[in-house]
């Protein structure tokens, strides 16, 4: 009776979701599949596959560009055959989305098995996402953000922090359970301002020690517990470059992998053009500056690789396209020419 149901179910809402646009009947479909175990496991033999290893995306070159195949079910058997775990490795794929066709979309980390066999097999190479992100086409880029981070959670949250047993993850990887406490844990995402400070004529951006020679950007920090959006801004300002801010608005939000998985949410602030002396923490930063309009223009035409002079130093350049920080710095160039 209750298989019954379910069939009746599914055939129901199947009906309701081609009442519904393109985007609508997407998102319901993948809910089903994050609810409903066995539809998933069925959707697991007839969708495509991205690959991984030890949380490098799988990426073939292809003349000048970078492509991030996508491997049928039967193409992954073929090659995990291999390792004669075809079936035990499949289970282990997370759901990241589906086609308009509704053809499902998994991410497979194979971090255990041999990298160079399948790098052979399939004529590509696992590559270090910080990479990846900036030479795939700019539509890649969010899904291979969001399957590493999905994967990563997950190699994280093998064991349940309350009685320290295993815990199982469904088909679809949007949850792990602890059969033991009964507790189940989500996958979470840690919110971080990213905000680009403003007198009025010129914007301010910085570098930490990490960062490639030459790349500036604007500044960032993790939300502290309890506060809201404009307290973080406020306090990552004044923490980092000793100003205090007038006023704040929001730009816009982007899903950043790094350093697990991160919402950044971008704003523009605006400080006093009388008190805009930067008092830099050289813990945080190896430095910060005001750059005009002139400056910015230039930097943003820059590549890394030109950015370096003659007398060894470099030119300030500036997170790609592909970077929410690269989008605020053109929101304010636009602002200051219109």
């Amino acid at each position: 009776m209750a298989a019954a149901y379910q069939a009746l179910h599914r055939r129901v809402s199947s009906l309701v979701c081609r009442l519904h646009s393109t985007y609508v009947r997407k998102m319901r479909y993948l809910n089903q599949l994050k609810e409903d175990d066995s539809l998933c496991r069925q959707a697991q033999t007839s969708g495509t596959f991205y690959l991984f290893h030890n949380l490098s995306p799988f990426l073939q070159k292809v003349g000048k560009k970078y492509l991030v195949p996508q491997f049928s079910a039967a193409e992954m058997r073929r090659i995990l055959e291999k390792f004669q775990e075809a079936e035990q490795w499949i289970e282990k794929s997370v759901l990241v989305g589906c086609s308009d066709e509704h053809r499902p979309r998994f991410a497979l980390d194979l971090g255990a098995l041999d990298k160079s066999v399948i790098e052979s097999e399939l004529q590509g190479s696992f590559t270090d996402l910080r990479k990846a992100l900036f030479v795939v086409d700019r539509k890649d880029s969010p899904l291979l953000a969001s399957a590493q981070s999905l994967l990563r959670w997950h190699d994280s949250h093998r064991y349940c922090s309350k009685t320290g047993q295993p815990t199982q993850k469904n088909p679809a990887g949007s949850k792990r359970v602890c059969h033991t406490s009964g507790v189940t844990y989500y996958p979470q995402t840690s919110p971080v301002v990213i905000t680009l400070v403003s007198d009025g004529s010129r914007c301010l951006l910085a570098r930490q020690p990490s960062f490639p020679p030459g790349m500036f950007t604007a500044l960032s920090g993790f939300c502290d517990m309890g506060e809201s959006v404009e307290e973080a801004v406020r306090r990552e300002v004044a923490e980092e470059v000793g100003l205090e801010v007038e006023s704040l608005r929001y730009s816009a939000s982007q899903h950043w992998p790094f350093p697990s998985s991160s919402l950044m949410i971008a704003c523009h602030a605006l400080v006093g053009a009388g008190r805009a002396e930067i008092s830099m923490d050289t813990l945080e930063l190896e430095e910060a500056r005001w750059f005009g309009l002139e400056e910015i223009v230039e930097g943003l035409k820059r590549e890394p690789s030109s950015s370096k002079q003659d007398d060894g130093s470099f030119l300030p350049w500036f997170p790609p396209k592909q970077a929410i920080a690269h989008q605020l710095i053109r929101e304010w160039v636009q602002q200051q020419t219109a």
